[in-house]
């Protein structure tokens, strides 16, 4: 099967993460990843082709679109995209369209996806079955009636299902979609979208970083790191208070996305036991090699954590429900605590830092799905194949 999988990611890495692994999973047909946000580098599996649209991305609140380019205005970007698109789907003339997120958000990416999907319902492109891929948790809207309204009204004409990445034994659609039922296409909770590596490669890694089984290992993220200064400077700090007699290390990783003079602040505190970097590969490794997580509460930051148990303090993105919903409901499963406002200063988090060493990774067994990736692209295969959709 011939697939095109849309993604445009604005704020943070989360969005084409999780598409990256759904696309990964979909090992038994050929794959054209599009990405419409800022460039990052990333592993492609060999079914998977990327196409980068010219980038466009928005403002933390949301409201207004920013070209990637300062010499083009978003005008410019928006016409090439839209021609971009359409010779592509003219080109491929796929069997199946995968739409991340859109329509229950990137509303504002509907000059490039409306005209697109008039015409694939028009048959421009000969059939092709369009489906939704939606992460967990929507962010709440100052007008949500009408939000759902106008969502339901473009999921209903143009989309033949949906597919939720969360297991329903934890977080439903109509948790934060009052409107679920209204739905009129198939609507299935896949399971949660996890990436996976094998847990010794952690210690490997705790080896190879020469740490002794007696100090502490920290590791610190920002996700795509544009609202983490605050938490990874207020790390730093309390890190420098700790009362340990056995040591600790912390590896901070900022995020592709944090601004290159923030990033500068950071990095002048380094030390050889306090290392600041941008990005790693190998993240889910760091977390195995780890005795303490700290960081944001994004979804794949969350599914690391449920993969990889360590111990951990999250600071949820307060401005909008996604954060603090998840963090509040994944608690009761991993060693955590969630820190406020005012947890976030050095004097307040050392201590919380301290007490988190007490904490150690559960040893029951993980009874939430996170294969969802997998799971998702065995359901897609089953609906065409008993043509559901």
């Amino acid at each position: 099967m011939n697939i095109i999988f849309y993604c445009q990611y604005s704020w943070g890495m989360g969005h084409l993460v999780r598409s990256l692994e759904f696309a990964r999973a979909l090992s038994d047909h050929d794959v054209t990843l599009i990405a419409g946000g800022q460039q990052v580098d990333i592993d492609l599996p060999g079914h998977v082709r990327l196409t980068r649209l010219p980038v466009l991305y928005m403002d933390e609140m949301f409201t207004k679109l920013i070209s990637g380019d300062s010499k083009r205005s978003v005008e410019q970007i928006q016409k090439d995209r839209q021609e971009i698109l359409f010779g592509l789907f003219d080109q491929k003339k796929p069997d199946l369209f995968i739409i991340e997120l859109y329509p229950f958000g990137r509303s504002m990416f509907g000059f490039e996806l409306e005209p697109l999907l008039r015409a694939i319902r028009d048959g421009q492109f000969g059939k092709i079955k369009t489906i939704c891929s939606l992460r967990d948790i929507l962010v709440e809207k100052k007008h949500q009636a009408a939000y759902e309204e106008r969502v339901l009204q473009k999921l209903n004409r143009y989309f033949d299902g949906l597919i939720v990445h969360s297991d329903a034994n934890l977080l439903r659609l109509d948790e934060t979609f009052s409107r679920a039922g209204d739905i009129q296409i198939p609507v299935i909770h896949a399971g949660f979208i996890t990436q996976q590596t094998d847990p010794t490669r952690g210690v490997n890694l705790r080896e190879k970083l020469g740490v002794t089984p007696e100090e502490k290992l920290i590791v610190a993220s920002a996700g795509g790191g544009r609202a983490g200064f605050k938490l990874l400077s207020s790390v730093i700090e309390a890190c420098r208070m700790l009362d340990l007699s056995h040591g600790f290390r912390l590896e901070a990783f900022a995020g592709p996305f944090m601004m290159k003079d923030e990033f500068r602040k950071l990095c002048a505190h380094s030390t050889p036991d306090l290392r600041v970097r941008r990005y790693s590969k190998r993240f889910l490794d760091y977390l195995y090699a780890a005795d303490l997580s700290i960081s944001l509460a994004g979804y794949n930051t969350c599914m690391n954590l449920l993969v990889t148990k360590v111990p951990a303090l999250v600071y949820p993105y307060s401005r909008q429900q996604e954060q603090p919903m998840r963090a509040e409901k994944i608690k009761k499963i991993i060693p955590m605590k969630i820190l406020s406002e005012n947890d976030v200063h050095p004097e307040i988090l050392s201590k919380h830092i301290e007490q988190m060493f007490q904490m150690t990774r559960p040893n029951s067994r993980q009874t939430l799905n996170l294969n969802g990736a997998a799971t998702a692209a065995r359901i897609l295969s089953q609906w065409i194949n008993d043509s559901i959709i």
